[in-house]
C-alpha cells in the first residue's frame, strides 16, 4: 500500500501538469507592430497651412461631427442630399444585406458552440408490434406465440466533461469568428457609405464640368455668329468661319462625351442605393467654388488600430485561430462523456408505460482516447498553428496597408491644396487674357487664332479647376475611410437591423 501511495503521489503532479498545459489553447499574444509616433504627411511643412477656396473663403475644419455618433462622418460635409443618400444606401444596399446575413450566421454558429457547455436533454417515445419465436422464448418447437405490443418512453441526457478544454476552446474560436464577421460588416458598411459619398461628389464634379463645357459651347456659338456676320460682310475669309464652326462642334462633342460619364456615374450610385439603374435619376448639382470641405485631423497612428474595422476583423481572426490550436490539442487526450436514460417500457397499454413498475434507468460514463491515428491529430495541430501564423501575417499586412492609405490620402490632400492654389491663380489670369483677346479681336487688332487660343486656354484651366475640386472632395472621403470612418471617441456603429 505504501508503494502504491508513493506511485500515486508521484504521478499526480504529472497528470496535473498535463491538464494545465498540454490541452488548453496557448495564451493569445498581440503581434508586435512598429507603430510610428505620427503620420509623416501630417508633419509636412505645408500640411497645416491655411487652405483658401477660389472665392477667397477659408477651407474650415468642421466641428459639428465631433459630437455625432461614430460612423456618421458624412454629417461633417453639411450636405442634406448626401445625408439622405448615405442613409438610403445603409438601409437598402445589397452587399450590406449580405454582410448582415453573414453576421447572423456567425452568431448562430457561436450559439451552437455555446450549447455544448450545458447537458443535452431529449425525449424519445415509441411503439412496436413484436412477433417472437417460440424457441427464443424457451418454448417447445411449434408452440403458438401471439404477437405482442411494446410501448416505451424515455428521457435522455448527455454531457461532455470539458477535461482538456475542447469545448471552451471551440466556444472561444466561434466567438472570435463571430466578432471578426461583425467587424467585416462594419468594414462593408464603411465602404458602402464612402462609395456613396465619393460617387456623389464625382457626379457633382461632372455636373460642374458640364456646366463649364456648356459655357464654352455658348462662347463657341457666339463666335460662329460673329464670324458668320463678318464673313457675310467680307471682313474675314472662310478660314476663320470654318475654324469657329470646328471649335463649336468639338466643344459639343466633348459635352456629349461627358454626359456619358455622368450617366455611368449615376448608374453606379443607383446600384449603391439598391435601386435599378433605370428607376433612378439624380438631378444636376454642380460642385461649386463655395463648397466647403472639412479638414480631417489624422490623429495618432496608434488610434488607427482601434478605429479601422478591417484591422479589428483581422485581430479577431487571430484570436479564433489561436483558440483552434486548443481544439486540435484536446483531440490527443481523453474525452469523457456522461450519459443518462430514464423512462418506462410496457407490453400492455400506453398508460402502463408511466407506471412505477415499468420504470427503467441507465447511468453511464464513457472515456475515449485515440491510440493510433496515423498522425492525424498531430498534423491537425500543425495545421492550426500554421493557420495562426497566416492570420498574424494578415493582421500585420492590414495594419501596414492602413498606415499607407492614411499617408496616401494626407499627401493627396496636401498636394491637391497646392494645385488648387495655383490653378485658382491661373483661372484669374486666363479669364483676364480671354477678355483682352476678345476686345483686341473685336477692335480688329488681333487675329481670330489669338482669340481662339486664349479661349481654349481658359476652358482648359476652368475644367482643371473643376476637376481638382472633385478630386479634393473624393480624397477627403478617402481619408475618412482610411481613418476608419471617424476621428472622435464616440461609440462604434451598431449592426443595422435587417
Amino acid at each position: 500500500m505504501n508503494k502504491l501511495h508513493m506511485i500515486a503521489k508521484g504521478v499526480a503532479p504529472i497528470l496535473a501538469a498535463l491538464l494545465m498545459t498540454a490541452c488548453a489553447a496557448p495564451e493569445f499574444k498581440q503581434p508586435a507592430m512598429d507603430v510610428p509616433t505620427a503620420f509623416k504627411e501630417s508633419q509636412a511643412p505645408d500640411a497645416a497651412a491655411t487652405k483658401t477656396a477660389a472665392d477667397g473663403s477659408t477651407w474650415k475644419q468642421a466641428q459639428a461631427a465631433e459630437a455625432q455618433p461614430r460612423g456618421e462622418w458624412w454629417l461633417a460635409f453639411n450636405d442634406s442630399a448626401l445625408n439622405e443618400l448615405v442613409n438610403e444606401a445603409t438601409r437598402a444596399n445589397a452587399n450590406l444585406a449580405v454582410a448582415a446575413a453573414r453576421v447572423k450566421q456567425a452568431r448562430a454558429i457561436a450559439g451552437i458552440a455555446e450549447a455544448d457547455r450545458i447537458p443535452q436533454v431529449g425525449i424519445a417515445a415509441g411503439a412496436q408490434r413484436v412477433q417472437q419465436s417460440d424457441v427464443a422464448l424457451g418454448l417447445p418447437a411449434g408452440t403458438p406465440v401471439a404477437p405482442g405490443k411494446v410501448f416505451n418512453a424515455n428521457l435522455t441526457a448527455s454531457y461532455e466533461v470539458d477535461l482538456f478544454g475542447r469545448v471552451s476552446s471551440n466556444v472561444a474560436a466561434a466567438r472570435g469568428d463571430a466578432a471578426s464577421v461583425e467587424a467585416n460588416y462594419r468594414s462593408v458598411l464603411l465602404a458602402v457609405q464612402a462609395d456613396v459619398a465619393q460617387t456623389y461628389f464625382r457626379l457633382r464634379s461632372t455636373d460642374a464640368e458640364l456646366e463649364t463645357l456648356n459655357r464654352t459651347v455658348q462662347t463657341r456659338e457666339e463666335n460662329v455668329k460673329v464670324n458668320q456676320r463678318r464673313f457675310d460682310l467680307g471682313d474675314i475669309g472662310e478660314f476663320d468661319l470654318s475654324r469657329a464652326k470646328t471649335e463649336l462642334a468639338t466643344a459639343r462633342a466633348e459635352a456629349i462625351g461627358l454626359q456619358r460619364q455622368r450617366v455611368t456615374t449615376e448608374h453606379a450610385l443607383a446600384v449603391l442605393l439598391g435601386k435599378p439603374a433605370a428607376s433612378y435619376t439624380a438631378g444636376a448639382s454642380p460642385l461649386l467654388d463655395t463648397t466647403l470641405l472639412p479638414v480631417i485631423p489624422a490623429g495618432l497612428p496608434s488610434t488607427l488600430l482601434e478605429r479601422r474595422p478591417d484591422i479589428a476583423a483581422a485581430q479577431r481572426s487571430m484570436e479564433a485561430s489561436n483558440a483552434r490550436i486548443g481544439v486540435a490539442r484536446s483531440a490527443m487526450f481523453p474525452s469523457l462523456m456522461l450519459n443518462a436514460n430514464a423512462g418506462g417500457t410496457s407490453a400492455g397499454t400506453v398508460a402502463d408505460v408511466f407506471k412505477w413498475s415499468s420504470r427503467s434507468w441507465l447511468l453511464g460514463a464513457a472515456l475515449s482516447m485515440p491510440l493510433i491515428d496515423g498522425g492525424r491529430n498531430k498534423a491537425n495541430i500543425t495545421r492550426s498553428e500554421a493557420a495562426l501564423e497566416e492570420s498574424v501575417g494578415t493582421y500585420r499586412q492590414s495594419v501596414l496597408t492602413a498606415f499607407a492609405e492614411v499617408e496616401d490620402n494626407l499627401a493627396g490632400l496636401r498636394i491637391l491644396a497646392g494645385q488648387t492654389a495655383q490653378i485658382d491663380d491661373a483661372v484669374v489670369s486666363a479669364r483676364r487674357s480671354a477678355d483682352l483677346a476678345q476686345k483686341l479681336y473685336t477692335a480688329g487688332r488681333s487675329s481670330y487664332l489669338d482669340l481662339l487660343d486664349a479661349q481654349r486656354n481658359l476652358a482648359a484651366v476652368e475644367r482643371s479647376a473643376v476637376q481638382l475640386r472633385g478630386n479634393r472632395a473624393v480624397t477627403t472621403v478617402a481619408l475618412i475611410r482610411a481613418l476608419g470612418g471617424g476621428w472622435g471617441d464616440a461609440p462604434p456603429t451598431k449592426l443595422a437591423q435587417q
